[in-house]
């Protein structure tokens, strides 16, 4: 392959890659029928960012005030620990 084939190939591919983390922002944005519940994530197993870091699946202890996960509707309420993401 040439350099110029090469170049053009990590052009493309780098493209594809932008493009790809323009529309993740917006697939975790609230679902339909499910509410963020704080304080009930496992360690590891949060859906989002907080203040102390910016992705899923970063929660360094289990239960953490701010880490949360999606639930269905009405019932983060009904799980011990559990209180609704307030928007912000």
């Amino acid at each position: 392959m040439t350099n110029r084939r090469k170049f053009v190939k990590s052009a493309l591919m780098g493209a594809v890659v932008l493009g790809v983390a323009a529309v993740a922002p917006s697939a975790m944005a609230a679902k339909e029928g499910f509410e963020k519940c704080e304080g009930i994530a496992a360690k590891g197993m949060n859906d989002c960012g907080t203040s102390k870091h910016g992705c899923a699946g970063q929660a360094a202890t289990d239960n953490g005030a701010e880490e949360w996960v999606y639930v269905p509707k009405g019932t983060c309420s009904k799980i011990a620990g559990g209180s609704v993401k307030v928007k912000s």
